[in-house]
């Protein structure tokens, strides 16, 4: 977490910094425009991870699905299925944290007990007689 006035890409090095040395198997990460420039060359020279930018194409105008931008999307949304993560009731950041892990735990044992995806947020229909 990082204050309002850090740009994207200053505050992604000590990220992507992070990323390797927990998961050290990750070489290709996704970002945004604002991301581009030298950071993609240093990322490839000092973490040996490829940084591959999704862009919008400038003569486009209006909505466009990007490329893997969906990925993102759905997961804040399978996210926001838990209440806790609707509103910003969390004020330590490491609490926030964790239930965004809880959230996903959640997502993902359902996914593993053969649930679909929500299904453990909703109540049951009621039957028609």
């Amino acid at each position: 977490m990082t204050t309002a006035s850090v740009q994207d890409r200053d505050a992604a090095a000590p990220l992507l910094e992070w990323l390797c040395k927990t998961y050290f198997s990750i070489r290709l990460v996704w970002a945004d425009g604002g991301c581009a420039g030298r950071l993609v060359d240093w990322a490839a020279e000092k973490l040996q991870l490829t940084l591959d930018i999704v862009k919008r194409t400038d003569d486009t105008t209006g909505f466009v699905v990007l490329p893997r931008r969906w990925v993102v999307e759905r997961t804040l949304r399978w996210l926001m299925r838990s209440r806790r993560l609707v509103r910003g009731y969390e004020t330590l950041p490491a609490m926030h944290e964790a239930m965004v892990l809880w959230s996903m735990t959640m997502v993902m044992s359902g996914r593993l007990a053969g649930r679909r995806p929500g299904a453990f947020s909703r109540p049951p229909a009621p039957r028609a007689r």
